[in-house]
């Protein structure tokens, strides 16, 4: 139970950095619009998944009530107040993307809250992962570092690469999703955007070097944990091929597949660590009966459900936006 548990919360972590990824990605790319039609393309593109793609977030955090409920009361204590701020955006986010349909002098207004909320979403959680690599201050199980001891200028840098790896990905989903206006803006961006991204991965790895972390340590123990940083690479070298060739798909899942090695990346470092280098995954679940009882329901029935909804989503609304239709 503990290892299904288990796999099941990182898979319903990367779905949510994907999806919402690739959705406050676009919210980002937004404030680059070139006019109002550009503008409702970018938001016709992600109308229909953007609310069910925050699914795998409120999912993620039930798994880990439920069955790691020390690990979820630890992040709690450590990230209460970046948390706090990432829902304020979110929800946010959330108010401006309907109501900016139906105001007009308060529209620029709406459209600031769309993607200043997405950008400072995607901001905090890239500082959460950032200090987690880092590694928050605890002793005895417990958190001892201070509403602000997960800020560091490491975490920082880790925020400004998050929102550049969504944009990425937000781009890559508009040239498959779109045409003409918004297509072209996310053609041109793509490739700043890989530069931009791979020059932060250079920089972060340099810090954490000159930071000594213990991830590193991990690396140089295991050297067959690079095979995920080379898929990584190998997507890279792909996608810019994909955009010189204006293939409208592949450079969306080229940035899926950049995520899904980062991701692996930090998973096998950290394993079995589930709060680096401080709780185990042993020492989080919950007792057996416990994750028996969440299997019965959560599991069977849920998570099932919650997959074929996010699947049968994405194949009705497949294909082009209609470039004059509006959202509603």
């Amino acid at each position: 139970m503990i290892t299904f548990w288990t796999v099941v919360l990182g898979l319903a972590i990367l779905l949510y950095v994907i999806l919402d990824g690739f959705d406050l990605g676009v919210g980002m790319l937004f404030a680059f619009a070139p006019d109002e039609t550009a503008r409702r393309h970018m938001l016709a593109a992600i109308s229909p998944v953007w609310d069910g793609n925050e699914t795998w977030l409120i999912f993620a955090a039930s798994i880990l009530f439920g069955a790691f409920p020390l690990v979820y009361a630890t992040l709690l204590s450590a990230l209460y107040l970046p948390l706090m701020i990432m829902l304020a955006a979110l929800i946010f986010r959330g108010v401006a993307f309907e109501f900016r349909y139906k105001s007009r002098g308060l529209r620029p207004l709406w459209d600031v809250g769309f993607a200043g909320g997405s950008l400072v979403a995607g901001f905090i959680q890239g500082c959460a992962v950032g200090a987690l690599v880092e590694g928050l201050a605890i002793q005895d199980g417990k958190y001892i570092g201070g509403p602000f001891g997960w800020l560091s200028p490491f975490a920082l840098l880790c925020g400004v690469g998050l929102c550049l790896g969504y944009c990425l990905l937000g781009a890559g989903w508009l040239t498959y999703r779109t045409a003409r206006d918004s297509q072209e803006l996310a053609f041109r961006l793509l490739p700043r955007l890989l530069l931009a991204v791979l020059a932060f991965l250079v920089v972060a790895f340099v810090a954490a070097l000159g930071l000594d972390l213990r991830v590193m340590h991990r690396w140089l123990e295991a050297p067959l944990l690079t095979v995920f940083p080379l898929i990584g690479l190998a997507a890279c070298v792909v996608l810019f091929t994909a955009v010189r060739r204006r293939q409208e798909l592949v450079p969306f899942f080229c940035g899926v597949a950049i995520f899904a090695a980062a991701f692996a990346t930090l998973a096998v470092s950290f394993y079995p660590y589930m709060v680096p280098f401080s709780i185990t995954v042993a020492d989080a679940a919950s007792p057996p009966a416990s994750l028996s009882f969440m299997f019965w329901g959560a599991g069977l029935f849920v998570l099932p459900l919650t997959l074929i909804y996010t699947l049968v989503v994405y194949f009705v609304f497949k294909g082009k936006v209609d470039p004059d239709a509006e959202y509603h």
